[in-house]
């Protein structure tokens, strides 16, 4: 299927994935779908212009039926039908924990959403959020900080410098994770595009932190929409004297699970390593997959590792190791390598010590 085919469709209004099926089903493919010259023909223009911005390296664009196109996403009834992408395109299939709040946070949520981001990124968690100035900056900033992975998803097309004080926090997150939107360039930055924007923040991630915000916010949407497609919510509480208290404690109510520390969050998530392991295992080039290949060898405890969790464990071994180590022995990435560990740790087949480094647990065999 074209390119061009795909940016064009991506203008038929109202169109997501689960419309798109259908479509697919009838005509065979994107380039048959008999609408599509005159859609074309429309918006030559404003295609050929986006072809124009794809040719630069860290440009891409990600349709529906990718292999790139992020699983956790695509299991959103009204998943994007291709996403534009600045920056590594891999990053949208890590594992990531989404992180908003209040546009106009206390400095102490400040500190709560930098400080909470920064601990998870080392973790191996990406950090995904909206870009906003306030508590999602402080989410992007202390995952940047940790030498984490993050992911911004933008409520404009990736060529608008919006909003423009985070300009250079913007080109820091491209270069080190991902800007990504499912609008197309020159997309102004509308009112409505940001409830839009909050499903795919949601969307990416096994669950939402909310760190302070107003009863009546755009986090709280998020939130909502987190319950919605089946992840997790998190809140933090503060003093009932705070207006941005309210809607974390308003969540908290509805069932929202209430954190005071990052390890919190690592509890809750334990039920979920397998899909985990499963966004992580999208994320791996197939190249590596097929490097890896071989009988599958009987797992350490639970359930059976894919084969590039038993090179990871190979490669640690009985004695403590960090990730730098492990990145050496193994040849992985190091962003890959803190995920795999994170959710090998989640699965309790690794134990995380002191000074980032990692022990392998042992099974004692049944009697």
């Amino acid at each position: 299927m074209s390119l061009a085919s795909w940016l064009t469709l991506l203008r038929a209004p109202g169109l997501h994935a689960a419309g798109l099926r259908p479509l697919l089903e009838r005509f065979g493919s994107v380039d048959d779908i008999d609408s599509l010259p005159s859609l074309r023909r429309q918006h030559a223009a404003a295609i050929a212009a986006e072809l124009r911005w794809l040719e630069h390296d860290a440009h891409h664009f990600v349709p529906f039926d990718s292999a790139s196109y992020p699983p956790l996403l695509a299991e959103v009834s009204d998943a994007p039908i291709g996403l534009f992408v600045r920056g590594d395109p891999a990053a949208l299939s890590l594992p990531q924990l989404a992180i908003v709040g209040s546009r106009n946070p206390t400095a102490g949520g400040r500190d709560n959403a930098s400080s909470f981001a920064a601990h998870l990124a080392r973790r191996g968690l990406a950090i995904t959020s909206g870009l906003a100035i306030g508590i999602d900056a402080a989410a992007h900033q202390g995952a940047l900080a940790a030498d984490g992975v993050t992911v911004a998803v933008c409520g404009t097309g990736l060529d608008i410098d919006y909003p423009a004080a985070n300009g250079a926090l913007a080109e820091q997150i491209a270069s080190r994770g991902a800007l990504v939107s499912e609008f197309p360039l020159g997309m102004p930055a509308l009112q409505a595009n940001f409830p839009r924007r909050n499903r795919i923040i949601s969307g990416l991630a096994l669950g939402t932190l909310v760190v302070e915000a107003a009863v009546r916010s755009g986090s709280l949407i998020t939130a909502r929409l987190a319950a919605e497609q089946g992840r997790e919510v998190f809140a933090i509480p503060s003093s009932i004297h705070n207006p941005l208290a309210r809607g974390c404690h308003q969540l908290i109510r509805q069932g929202a699970k209430l954190v005071e520390t990052g390890d919190d969050i690592f509890v809750e998530l334990r039920a979920l390593a397998g899909v985990l392991a499963t966004a992580l295992q999208a994320a791996v080039p197939d190249e590596r997959k097929a490097a890896a290949a071989g009988p599958e060898t009987a797992a350490t405890g639970g359930r059976a590792l894919d084969k590039a969790y038993e090179i990871l464990l190979d490669a640690l071994g009985f004695e403590p190791a960090g990730v730098d180590m492990l990145v050496e022995r193994t040849g992985f990435a190091a962003d890959e390598v803190a995920s795999m560990l994170l959710i090998l740790e989640l699965d309790g087949r690794l134990e995380s010590r002191p000074g980032g480094r990692y022990v392998r647990r042992v099974f004692k065999a049944a009697r």
